[in-house]
């Protein structure tokens, strides 16, 4: 029989490391991914993306500014605001505040769930 579980415990995974950013996952299932993102302050993550996975998230502290790899776009989110990042696109993440910033994420895919590349142009 199912049951409702609280999952309070979150363990960061080298597998899913990613420079600027700290990833502590709590649940990492066939098919999906959640956690709690950390991003450092003052400066942006590596380049990267996550695969086949469609990747949502929700800003609880700070903000987030997503630079888009391929096309150069460029988003800002803040406290309240959910993201979406579409599979297989190459982005990273910039914390432009002097405070760590705090992310809530879903991923729901296939393969691994992040893939690190040496700049904005590479192909997952």
């Amino acid at each position: 029989m199912a049951r409702i579980r609280v999952l309070r415990d979150r363990e960061v995974s080298e597998a899913d490391a990613t420079s600027g950013m700290i990833r502590e996952q709590a649940v990492a299932d066939p098919g999906y991914w959640a956690g709690v993102i950390r991003t450092a302050p003052g400066r942006p993550s590596e380049w990267h993306s996550h695969g086949d996975y469609e990747t949502y998230f929700y800003v609880v502290t700070g903000r987030i500014r997503m630079e888009s790899g391929l096309d150069g776009v460029t988003v800002e989110a803040g406290p309240g605001d959910f993201v979406h990042v579409p599979p297989n696109l190459v982005h990273r993440e910039v914390n432009p505040d002097d405070e760590e910033g705090r992310l809530i994420l879903f991923r729901a895919g296939t393969g691994p769930p992040v893939i690190n590349v040496s700049g904005p142009q590479s192909h997952p």
